[in-house]
């Protein structure tokens, strides 16, 4: 099932039928165990209405209320290698192959829920960048007692620039504003999404697709499930948070992202975020 948030009310969609949440705070109706179980008793007490349908397109906005977004780092080889090469001038491309194979992942703030956006917002490329990409993930929603209950797609935008003049500019080049994308639902199911699941991204400019690629999820060296141990060792989520998973899909070194690109990502079975570049 799929689960909209608009600025008045949640919409869940499911097999075929649209339903109006009774619960109107995104916190209180995400932020449990069990959530497929919770909503399909809910929707037993709900009558489906087909205007709905409408609203989770045009009005959906991003399916975040108090959680935080965490990432992680070099979950896939194409990241890995991107990584060192980006970096190799300013001597730290050993730290990413070393992260790559060591026991713990990279993992790093990426912003609270006022600097992320939904389906149809800009996207920022930092003014101070002159190389800038997007990254798409899947992304993880984890709630409080540390489960995984949900999933959507999240745009991990990153100045390549900056990070690679020096790893300690992480923060920098990956938190700032309208860096992060989430949406365009939440996606909850049953069981975990299956292993085989694509990304794809597609950028359009002025018309035309500069880039374009896919990449199957079970390329990850981790499992989703190891990156949420880690991630909650120490740190506690009273709202639930969102994991974005890192990404295997990076354009080549001499692509940048320029104002007005619009980017697609999509993700079966959750839909497509797209966002255009401010």
């Amino acid at each position: 099932m799929k689960v909209y948030k608009t600025a008045t009310e949640i919409i869940i969609e499911h097999q075929q039928h649209h339903y109006r949440s009774n619960e109107a705070n995104w916190d209180t109706f995400v932020n449990r165990p069990n959530l497929y179980a919770e909503i399909l008793r809910e929707i037993d007490r709900l009558q489906s209405d087909s205007a709905l349908a409408a609203r989770c397109q045009a009005s959906s906005v991003a399916p975040i209320g108090s959680q935080e977004v965490w990432a992680s780092g070099v979950t896939y080889l194409r990241s890995r290698e991107a990584r060192m090469e980006e970096s190799k001038d300013a001597g730290g491309g050993d730290f990413y192959a070393r992260v790559y194979e060591a026991d713990r992942p990279e993992l790093f703030f990426k912003a609270p829920a006022y600097r992320t956006v939904g389906p149809n917002q800009p996207v920022r490329i930092r003014k101070d960048s002159k190389w800038n990409v997007p990254e798409p993930e899947l992304t993880l929603f984890i709630c409080t007692a540390g489960t995984i209950e949900g999933y959507t797609i999240g745009n991990d935008m990153s100045s390549r620039d900056i990070e690679g003049e020096n790893p300690l500019y992480l923060p920098q080049a990956k938190s700032y504003d309208g860096a992060a994308a989430i949406g365009p639902c939440l996606f909850v199911s049953e069981k975990p999404i299956d292993p085989g699941t694509k990304i794809s991204i597609s950028i359009n400019r002025q018309g035309k697709t500069v880039f374009t690629n896919e990449i199957s999820i079970d390329r990850m060296k981790r499992k989703h499930t190891e990156l949420v141990e880690y991630l909650f060792r120490e740190v506690s989520f009273p709202h639930g948070t969102y994991l974005m998973t890192g990404t295997g899909i990076v354009p080549p070194d001499n692509f940048t992202l320029l104002a007005q690109d619009v980017i697609s990502i999509r993700i079966e079975p959750i839909g497509t975020l797209e966002n255009t570049v401010a």
